[in-house]
């Protein structure tokens, strides 16, 4: 997504080309290119998949809706196994319309984590809850704090339901380190991601995740929490960012290379 305007293949030969070994994708260019393809494209490069990104939207209180979300979300497991990765991070969902009932949505996602649960491990796939900044909560994710999410992914074995640690979504919360600690302990912190914080947001703030070393956090510091809780697997970098988008795809994948290696590595 940080180089969302790279077609597929481009992605692929810029990130060979600059030793890149790993990518995350999301679900909309990976059916675009087609899904058999993409899988043959990553593995004759020596890609990794990290993650698929991104299932959930579980909060739907029509009935015919949840079968819906539960349905595109079994298909989006079946998509992860087939590209190779173990990681289907979910954006759970904010409230419907007209709803004000958090505990219920927050209900709801778990009655679904309930049934995806064994299907993904049937699978493979590990499902990663990821907790969204709260000026997402109406719209995009009722789950504000990594509390919440891990209050969620522990009544459920590890290996089926953990969490998405996404900088730009905790970097505010004094209470996220030692939410680190027990996601760590309990085996439940299935990705990493950085995204750095840049003010003023944009319009619809949904474009506002600056470049790395850009804004206000301190990846160091939110790599070594990781690092203490015993993650030792791949990080990503997810920047959703109209400026970066509007530039040319393979001098912002350089860069953020680059930043990487100036601020988190």
């Amino acid at each position: 997504m940080t180089v969302k305007q790279l077609p597929l293949a481009e992605l692929v030969e810029a990130c060979r080309e600059l030793g890149i070994r790993n990518v995350g994708l999301w679900r909309e260019p990976v059916q675009s290119y087609g899904l058999e393809a993409t899988a043959k494209l990553v593995r004759d490069a020596g890609l990794t998949v990290t993650t698929l990104c991104r299932g959930g939207f579980f909060t739907a209180i029509d009935p015919a809706e949840r079968a819906e979300a539960l349905a595109d979300n079994r298909r989006a497991i079946d998509e992860a196994a087939t590209l190779g990765t173990d990681t289907l991070v979910l954006v759970s969902g904010g409230l419907p319309a007209g709803s004000k009932d958090l505990h219920g949505a927050r209900e709801r996602i778990a009655d679904a984590l309930a049934e995806l649960g064994p299907y993904a491990e049937s699978h493979g796939v590990r499902l990663a809850i990821e907790p969204l900044h709260p000026m997402y909560a109406s719209d995009r994710c009722v789950v504000s704090t990594l509390a919440q999410a891990l209050d969620l992914a522990e009544r459920f074995p590890a290996h089926q339901v953990g969490v998405t640690v996404d900088t730009y979504h905790i970097w505010w919360d004094d209470t996220a380190p030692r939410q680190i600690a027990r996601a760590g302990a309990g085996g439940r912190i299935h990705t990493f991601q950085l995204a750095d914080w840049t003010t003023p947001l944009p319009e619809g703030v949904l474009t506002g995740r600056g470049q790395l070393g850009d804004g206000s956090i301190d990846m160091r510091e939110w790599k070594g929490y990781v690092e203490a809780a015993g993650y030792t697997g791949p990080i990503e970098v997810e920047l959703f960012n109209a400026g970066l988008w509007a530039r040319d795809g393979r001098e912002v994948l350089a860069e953020t290379a680059r930043r990487f290696a100036e601020h988190a590595a």
